[in-house]
């Protein structure tokens, strides 16, 4: 049940500061789910992977592909896939660099999967934020202009703060998620450099 005060606050800014409501609790859903994502695809683990390409470097294939495998890591389901593509003598290197590029890119996919969304978010937000600023403000001179004479500076004031409230709001829904897509963009292009290095790893030191 959504407490009094906050209907309050809602209310003073208008149907804007509730679809801006809305996008703060979606921004928290998204990046919560972003975080559980990418712990359950191995974001943050890459040692099974660096065992299994040194072991892949001495020249001990199985167990490099026994170090990796079943494993859910992004890493080490790339390991994985370029040691196959490696050993299978029914594709070329060039066959086998492809297929591992192409896993590489379904994987990055997944990775990154929910990131645009927080890009529109905070590309939007404090939009909104303005937009409902400016439609207060013209109601706000509006009540201006319909008092005349007799306009009381406080109401003018009042209204005035009130629309501006969707600017703050905006903000501060805008600031956490472009944080957050920041970071997620540094967590993925981390997990790409360390996938193309273990390819690359593989097809040079490994062979048939």
């Amino acid at each position: 049940m959504i407490p009094d005060a906050l209907l309050n606050f809602l209310g003073r800014g208008g149907p804007t500061l509730w679809i801006i409501a809305g996008l703060s609790v979606l921004t928290l859903a998204l990046i919560l789910w972003k975080i559980w994502r990418l712990a359950l695809l191995g974001a943050w683990s890459g040692s099974a992977t660096a065992r299994a390409v040194a072991l892949w470097a001495e020249g001990r294939p199985e167990a490099a592909l026994a170090a990796v495998a079943g494993r859910r890591s992004l890493r080490a389901r790339l390991a994985q896939a370029a040691m196959e593509a490696r050993l299978d003598s029914g594709l070329s290197e060039a066959q086998a660099r492809e297929e591992t590029a192409r896993r590489a890119r379904s994987d990055l996919g997944e990775a990154r999967r929910g990131l645009r969304a927080l890009e529109v978010i905070a590309t939007i937000a404090p939009l909104l934020g303005l937009l409902g600023t400016v439609l207060g403000m013209i109601a706000a001179f509006q009540t201006l202009q319909q008092a005349g004479a007799q306009a009381d500076p406080a109401a003018l004031a009042g209204g005035i703060w009130e629309a501006l409230l969707t600017t703050a709001a905006g903000m501060a829904v805008a600031i956490p998620a472009g944080v957050a897509l920041s970071w997620f963009e540094s967590v993925t292009d981390a997990l790409q450099a360390d996938m193309e290095d273990a390819a690359t790893r593989i097809f040079i030191r490994g062979g048939r």
